[in-house]
This record gives C-alpha cells, sequence and structure tokens, in this order.
C-alpha cells in the first residue's frame, strides 16, 4: 500500500506510526511541542486497491485524546464508511464493509487529524495490491492548526481538504499546529517535496507566541521564501496572510485564555502600544505579507498574495468557536471561498483546476 500524505513511517514496538514531517526536523526544534503534531496524521491515509468486502485496521491510539477522531473509508474518492477511534485510546481493531465489488477498486482509510496512531495491522478478505497514480497535480500547504484543525469533523473536512476536493488536485498538508514560525527546517522541508502548487499560510502562530517582532519578521519570511524557491523556482506560490482573530486584530501576542461557558476563548496579552516599538498584531503582519510579496513579485511572475480576510473576515466572526479555531462551517466556508479564489478564474491556481 501507499501511505499518502505522509513523510516519514517511525517502527515502533506496536508498529508503525506516520510522521507529516522528515525524521531528522525532531532534532532542530525545542521541546515536544513539534513532535507532537508532526505525529498527527492530519490527511494521512493509507491507500490501496483491493476487491476486499471486509478490512480490519488494527492500531493504537494514545489514552483519552481530547480529540480521538476516527478513520474513514474513502472507495473511488467517494467517502463511504467512518469508524470512531475509542475514547479511551488503546488497541482498537476498526472493521470496514465496503460491498462487494466486480473488480478492485481504489481504496483510502484516512487517519484522524489531530490524534497521532501506531498502525498494527491491515486485513483484507481479498489480495490488497498497490494504488494506481491519481494523475492529479500535488498541492502542498504549510500552516498552523487553523488548516490542521481539531474542530472540524473529520480529516477530510478540514478546510485545505474541502478546497482540494472542489479543485480536483491531491494535497499535502504540513500544516503544525502552533508550530508556523518560519522555521528553516520547515523551508527545507517545503523546498524538497515535489509540488505543482504551493500555498504558505503566514501569522497567527507568529503572534499568538510573540515569538518575532516586526524588525525580524520581515527578513525571517523573506529567507522562509528564498529556501522554498531553491526547490521550487518556477512553481505557483501564494502567501496567505492570517484570518480575522478578534483578539489579535489591533493587540500584540501573546497569547492566553479566558474560561467561558463551554470552554475557553484566546485573548490577547500584550500591549497595543507596543506596536509602534515592532510588535506585531494582525493588521500589521497583513500589511507587511501585503508589501513583501508585491516586491518580491516584480521579479516573481509566480509569487502571489491572498488577503486571509477574504476567506474569513470580521462578518464571519460567528464561525469562529474560541475567536481562533473556525468550528465546522467556518471550515466549509473558508474551504470554499480559497477554491474560488486561487482556484477559480484569474486565482493563481486556476491552471490547476482546469488540468484534467
Amino acid at each position: 500500500m501507499e501511505f499518502r500524505g505522509a513523510l516519514h513511517l517511525e517502527r515502533t514496538a506496536v508498529g508503525l506510526r506516520p510522521w507529516r514531517l522528515p525524521a531528522w526536523t525532531g532534532a532542530q526544534a525545542p521541546g515536544d511541542a513539534l513532535r507532537r503534531v508532526a505525529m498527527m496524521p492530519s490527511g494521512v491515509r493509507l491507500a490501496f486497491r483491493t476487491a476486499a468486502t471486509v478490512l480490519e485496521l488494527a492500531l493504537h491510539a494514545p489514552p483519552e485524546s481530547p480529540y480521538p477522531g476516527a478513520v474513514e473509508l474513502m472507495l473511488d474518492g467517494v467517502r463511504v464508511g467512518r469508524a470512531a477511534l475509542p475514547a479511551a485510546g488503546g488497541p482498537a481493531v476498526l472493521r470496514f464493509d465496503p460491498g462487494a465489488s466486480d473488480g478492485g477498486r481504489e481504496v483510502e482509510l484516512w487517519l484522524p487529524q489531530w490524534t497521532s496512531v501506531e498502525l498494527v495491522a491491515l486485513r483484507a478478505d481479498a489480495p490488497v495490491h498497490p494504488p494506481r497514480p491519481t494523475g492529479r497535480l500535488r498541492w502542498l500547504h504549510h500552516g498552523s492548526s487553523i488548516s490542521q484543525a481539531p474542530e472540524a469533523d473529520s480529516a477530510a473536512d478540514v478546510w485545505p481538504w474541502i478546497a482540494a476536493g472542489r479543485a480536483g488536485v491531491d494535497l499535502l498538508n504540513l500544516s503544525l499546529a502552533g508550530n508556523a514560525h518560519l522555521d528553516p527546517f520547515t523551508a527545507r522541508t517545503v523546498r524538497d517535496q515535489p509540488a505543482d502548487l504551493i500555498s504558505l499560510k503566514i501569522g497567527i502562530n507568529v503572534i499568538t507566541a510573540a515569538s518575532f517582532r516586526r524588525r525580524t519578521f520581515v527578513p525571517a519570511v523573506h529567507g522562509f521564501l528564498d529556501t522554498v524557491r531553491e526547490g521550487h523556482p518556477d512553481t505557483p506560490l501564494l502567501v496567505v496572510s492570517p484570518l480575522f482573530c478578534p483578539p489579535f486584530e489591533r493587540t500584540p501576542g501573546p497569547a492566553g485564555y479566558e474560561p467561558t461557558a463551554d470552554g475557553r476563548r484566546f485573548t490577547a496579552l500584550g500591549d497595543p502600544a507596543d506596536t509602534a516599538a515592532g510588535a506585531l498584531t494582525l493588521e500589521v503582519v497583513r500589511a507587511e505579507l501585503a508589501a513583501i510579496t508585491a516586491a518580491r513579485a516584480a521579479t516573481d511572475p509566480h509569487l502571489h498574495h491572498l488577503d486571509g480576510l477574504a476567506l474569513l473576515g470580521p462578518e464571519d466572526a460567528d464561525g469562529l468557536g474560541d475567536l481562533l479555531h473556525p468550528k465546522p462551517a467556518g471550515h466549509r466556508r473558508i474551504g470554499e471561498r480559497f477554491a474560488a479564489l486561487a482556484f477559480g478564474p484569474g486565482g493563481p491556481f486556476a491552471s490547476a483546476a482546469a488540468t484534467p
């Protein structure tokens, strides 16, 4: 079979754990935060071809994950089944009944977007063969938790996958919750991956962690783009600025939280007066990204910019669950708008949408 969407397979004492970053990147990030989100298989799927009428996937999930999620069955690109992971974690066997078939079908088992899993075994009542190539263009997207999305109903309901489905392209989702900090190792990963289209959603983690000020943010964006261009000099490259997020529009980070009746919501802990000295707000980041891409586009005709407010703006605040992350309906809205703006007529990826 083929592990689509994974860049590394770790053999554990239990089975195989898919990663969405190469193994070497873990040694270059401080702490365990990057490791945790890189192990979450958002958009990773097991692809194969079979005429099996029964499939069983044995796996092991971490205990008591807040978002255990589910594995979904796709047959010839159509979602036909779903099996939830146990809330308590541990070993599980998920059964799918795709039904009778005159011949082999293209099968994908989509793993959960917010829970790392170790894959133990795949069992089928008919031979399993490698999948056929999809023939689709490959879109590589890098972003934050908004693009990885624990709040979405499933990995296939995260907004980049909604856009990919509408455009008919394959997606490699390199979104790293809380870890989209213009890291050089991420830039090199994007550089080294085959891609027909690339989008980089930049800014929200930079503010929520207060990891940059204006003086360091601007050259870091240039450096990230320079590295990506080393491997993709002519690939359509779209820089997406942050979506609307009320706490950080005019107030710098870092982020804090305040309790609500149904959970918590984000709040900004910075001082608005510090913006004049270089602290970043979403308004500042959007302006800087627009200026950077406009300046570079003079010599890079394949570089484009998309204002994140066109995907989710102030009028869409009802689609935010915690004032930062979109609800499931918000993901559908963002995915549909991105498909129209990026892949639609006149969009930077329009030629991809027109490719059979």
